[in-house]
């Protein structure tokens, strides 16, 4: 941030009173511009077994496959900002049903919000404008190695365990990233606050 939203002089870097972090703050009329994590907000749409995935038409990961999945909008919730994003990527409509993973990415302060979803009606889809193609995959047959983003990893491989469980449960976690390899490998990171907590437990 070079400048201020209120009056349009320049901010610096400072950290205000009572504060303990540095901040945008600007030299004219002393704003403090807080800047604040993004939400991302995504389904797991399951339909006999297998799970909808979109091929990304945009960068980045360009040609990676992905869960639907895309920012929040002020005045969303977080269950139809996923129901949005999934017919604008995938345009399939669909309802949740059930909470299934909480992550954080603090190195580019985003925070994932996902759900399980199914088809409302009939299980039509299509590419998007956003995407080059979309396709219902069975667990065996995710292209691991062509996703677009570390997160879908984690989330994929806990949506299998718990299908193959029999256990449906809510994830949370932190990724964080090592700093050095690519941030498009999985295996670049660190899980860190891990929970898994069983849904509909007594």
């Amino acid at each position: 941030m070079n400048f201020c939203s209120e009056c349009g002089a320049p901010v610096e870097q400072a950290i205000p009173a009572g504060d303990d972090r540095l901040r945008h703050v600007c030299t004219a009329c002393d704003t403090v511009h807080y800047l604040n994590p993004k939400t991302v907000v995504g389904c797991i749409v399951e339909h006999e077994g297998s799970v909808l995935l979109c091929k990304r038409a945009i960068e980045p990961a360009l040609g990676g496959w992905t869960l639907p999945a895309g920012f929040l909008e002020i005045g969303e919730s977080l269950a139809a900002g996923a129901a949005r994003e999934t017919r604008e990527e995938a345009c399939a409509h669909v309802e949740m049903t059930a909470p299934f993973a909480l992550f954080d990415l603090p190195h580019i302060g985003q925070n994932y919000a996902l759900f399980l979803a199914r088809f409302i009606g009939e299980p039509t889809f299509a590419a998007g404008p956003e995407s080059l193609e979309v396709a219902l995959v069975t667990p065996d047959a995710i292209p691991w190695a062509e996703l677009a983003f570390p997160v879908m990893h984690i989330a994929l491989r806990a949506w299998i365990d718990d299908t193959e469980a029999k256990r449906p449960a809510l994830h949370s976690g932190a990724l964080h990233w090592r700093g050095t390899g690519s941030r498009f490998d999985p295996a670049e990171y660190d899980i860190k606050e891990r929970m898994t907590t069983p849904l509909g437990a007594p």
